[in-house]
């Protein structure tokens, strides 16, 4: 792409003193660097970029985007184009490099502290059944029908996301659903996605070793649903906010949005459950003075209000929502998401990614909700483990949660990183309290924990392990192991060597 063309839709530049070459690529990270490629030099936590200039310049890179025009190499004879903010900058360019792809597609982001991985996968269904193809980003993957390319983070950097969208356009794709972490909207990596719908699925405590505190994480998360909604030329463009969330009811939404609330209180998607089991959840949804009585084969009251809002989607996509309603009724799950283990032994085995206290404390909630509606008199068995180097004050926080609401307690290593594990262990421990009722064990190898668990329960029993979810590794030090909760407890239940 020639550079001029690229740099066009930056305000007040002078087009004529642009070279006439053609650029290689957009990057951010300096080892990326090629011939006649631009190197945008953006702060980091750790690193500044602008560090980096000399190398990129070794490189030969041709333009460099700075914020500092000091630090230019005095031997550098290409173009510098300097910006106030190189990070916003490096999201407009990569999606101008490649084409801006997530023009030409029917655009979803969610964020929200938890739910945005099961919103993906229930969007990518409903709108597959309506007939489009779509590309899925998040956590777990990033994938097209059957094509997966692996990775590292919820929300990856603008090169490598542009990227990922133009390669989904290109093999077809007419959708597109993508979670948006905090992260990613504090560091302007989704600035050039141009959305058709945005979905904000509640707030609660997390990341708060990045924010600070959660008036910040809140700021990051606005983001979405002001400037970038704001910014996304398409029309119509959509809200889909949960009106049952105190943070949710703090959005400011751009102007020229249609805002769809959803929730239990009065809302433009209210819904109201009336029966569940472990195969499923039953309830009514309201919409536009009209009843309907709808399924999810999902459980967990966090799974309906997951569910309202993909259908709330659909209906923005132009579904109909009665074939909403028929679609919804055969999603598969989404895997780490309260994914049943199966077993031989007649126990309720679930994996789940909850992390956060809210989480773990909605996922516990749901299971004696089912208990309770099913006249089960089994035990609840709760495992899990608080990640090393992380936001330490939610440790404490799941400890209590934990111990309120199962019957028994394990604590075992998620991943602990460089920390000690024996000490994440005791901090979790701090916030469980003396009590007569809670049988707690320890157990920091995370698999004997597991062989604890199925040696000491009886059948009909629910155990919850959670902290992991799809996550098919564990970081010991510095070190990644394979390690899949789904798998290893699969083979461990029904009797099978994991060998």
């Amino acid at each position: 792409m020639k550079l001029r063309n690229l740099l066009s839709f930056i305000p007040g530049q002078d087009l004529n003193a642009i070279p006439d070459l053609s650029v290689t690529g957009v990057f951010d990270r300096v080892q990326d660097v090629k011939e006649n490629s631009i190197f945008v030099a953006v702060s980091g936590a750790k690193v500044d970029g602008h560090t980096y200039l000399g190398e990129a310049v070794a490189r030969n890179a041709s333009v460099l985007v700075v914020k500092n025009r000091a630090l230019v190499p005095i031997n550098f004879t290409g173009y510098v184009l300097i910006v106030e903010n190189p990070r916003k900058t490096l999201g407009q360019l990569a999606s101008h490099y490649y084409g801006n792809p997530s023009h030409h597609l029917f655009a979803v982001g969610i964020t929200g502290t938890n739910g945005k991985t099961s919103l993906t996968y229930l969007i990518e269904h409903l709108l597959n059944d309506f007939g489009f193809m779509t590309g899925v980003i998040g956590t777990i993957n990033h994938h097209l029908e059957k094509r997966v390319w692996p990775t590292a983070m919820t929300t990856p950097s603008s090169p490598t996301l542009q990227a990922r969208i133009k390669e989904f356009k290109e093999e077809g794709a007419t959708a597109l659903a993508m979670e948006v972490s905090s992260h990613a909207l504090h560091q302007y990596r989704v600035d050039g996605v141009s959305f058709n719908c945005v979905v904000f699925t509640n707030l609660t405590r997390d990341h708060l070793d990045y924010h600070e505190n959660m008036e910040s994480y809140f700021e990051a998360k606005q983001r979405l649903f002001s400037d970038l909604l704001w910014q996304s030329g398409k029309h119509p463009i959509y809200a889909v906010v949960n009106q049952d969330d105190e943070w949710g009811r703090k959005l400011k939404v751009a102007d020229s949005a249609v805002l769809w609330t959803y929730g239990r209180e009065p809302s433009d998607f209210r819904f109201q459950v009336t029966g569940s089991t472990f195969d499923g959840t039953e309830f009514n949804l309201y919409h536009a003075n009209h009843t309907y009585q709808a399924f999810t084969p999902l459980i967990g009251l966090h799974n309906v209000y997951n569910s309202v809002a993909a259908m709330a989607v659909a209906v923005s996509a132009g579904m109909d929502l009665d074939r909403v309603l028929h679609s919804l009724d055969t999603f598969e799950g989404v895997p780490g998401r309260l994914q049943h283990v199966p077993n031989t032994r007649g126990l309720h085995i679930f994996v789940d990614y909850a992390h956060t206290p809210d989480a773990l404390e909605n996922v516990l909630k749901s299971l004696r909700q089912l208990r309770t509606e099913n006249k089960e008199s089994s035990k609840i068995w709760c495992i899990f483990g608080c990640g090393g180097d992380r936001d330490k004050g939610k440790r404490p926080m799941m400890g209590k949660i934990a111990s309120e609401l199962a019957d028994f307690v394990v604590i075992t290593s998620d991943n602990p990183r460089t920390e000690n594990p024996e000490s994440i262990i005791k901090d979790v421990q701090k916030g469980i309290a003396h009590s007569s009722r809670i049988k707690l064990h320890t157990e920091v190898d995370r698999e004997k924990s597991f062989a604890w668990v199925l040696g000491n329960c009886s059948s009909n029993d629910i155990i919850l392990v959670a902290g992991k979810g799809h996550e098919d590794y564990q970081i010991i030090g510095e070190i990644k192991n394979h390690f899949n909760d789904f798998q290893i407890l699969k083979l461990m239940a029904s009797g099978e060597s994991l060998a």
